[in-house]
């Protein structure tokens, strides 16, 4: 009995000790997003900006998250190439990892790091294949979108990873993840979970957010760094202003009584910059204001690389509330 209670402990022991070395070796965010600029910065170059880069990267690692057609790269690199781009589209070599043999049928695949071989596994040979393409259409920021258009030939990607770039570019950082509540926490506001229900005006639909009811003149703050994309009237949510960020997310803030001045579209916002003011516009022609209690619609949209759609913001709203209230303590 002792000699089975003392293996026991050891067993146990063994397996404690093993979960807390595990534990130690999983990077920590800062030590990810560093290992990654290092990346971007070793094949940048100054006709082509560790930003651009950076912003492809990340958008096809926004979209492998929420698409399961598409694998899920693991490493500090998420770029992937379909096999007619890396191989050359008349290349019989399904595992064809000769540089030589690859430029012969056309293929694009690079050797990054001087290897003889271009794998497309390899985050080196992959990172400098993209900088290789995007460098050959030039230098100008005109020639970024032209390459991005013509490899993903979508113009709403384009929009997408320009509106990264844009935010990399003018932080000059890739840690760019802090989220606040969209209302000051220290005013009274209240809300609850309001997504799907039904809504009548302009014809049977459901509610693609959450409404937060607080008085008019209440501030509504941006919620994450991002790229204001649209301002102005529309017929549903009235006063409102939306604003994407390098998650490939779409924030929309309705029904507002103002804008803030200083702020238009296609400007840089951060956590916290005052956007405009709760109201209650909306449900008619421009001007339209009072038809309903004051509050803010917010709502989330995801974009996958080829449609976006809402999704439920009320369990972010918690975990930012619940960030903010620690902060003010």
């Amino acid at each position: 009995m002792y000699w089975f209670r003392s293996s026991f402990s050891v067993v146990v022991f063994f397996l404690f000790l093993t979960s807390v070395v595990a534990a130690e070796e999983q990077p920590t965010r800062e030590e990810v997003l560093e290992e990654r600029m290092e990346y971007y910065m070793k094949y940048s170059s100054v006709t082509l900006p560790w930003y651009y880069l950076a912003a492809v990267d990340q958008f096809e690692r926004n979209i492998q998250q929420v698409r399961s057609d598409i694998p899920k790269k693991e490493g500090p690199i998420a770029i992937q190439f379909s096999d007619e781009f890396w191989l050359g589209i008349l290349n019989p070599y399904i595992e064809d990892t000769s540089p030589a043999s690859i430029a012969f049928f056309g293929g694009l695949g690079q050797d990054g790091n001087q290897d003889g071989i271009a794998d497309s596994n390899n985050d080196d040979d992959v990172l400098y294949t993209m900088a290789t393409y995007l460098a050959s259409y030039g230098y100008t920021e005109n020639d970024f979108k032209k390459a991005i258009k013509n490899y993903y030939e979508n113009e709403d990607t384009v929009k997408q990873i320009m509106a990264i770039s844009k935010l990399y570019s003018h932080y000059q950082t890739l840690n760019l993840d802090k989220r606040v509540f969209p209302l000051p926490v220290n005013h009274n506001y209240s809300y609850r979970s309001t997504w799907g229900a039904g809504r009548g005006w302009g014809g049977r639909r459901i509610h693609e957010g959450t409404d937060l009811f607080a008085s008019y003149g209440v501030p509504v703050r941006a919620v994450t760094y991002g790229v204001v994309e649209a301002m102005g009237w529309n017929d549903f949510g009235g006063w409102r202003v939306g604003v994407r960020d390098i998650h490939n997310t779409y924030h929309y803030y309705a029904h507002l009584s103002g804008y803030n001045k200083e702020v238009k579209e296609g400007d840089i916002v951060e956590p916290g910059t005052v956007l405009g003011w709760v109201g209650s516009s909306g449900y008619g022609k421009e001007g339209t204001s009072g038809r309903f209690p004051p509050h803010l619609h917010f709502g989330m949209y995801k974009y996958n690389g080829r449609t976006e759609w809402a999704f439920d913001p009320f369990p972010y709203l918690r975990i930012w509330e619940q960030q903010d209230r620690n902060a003010t303590k």
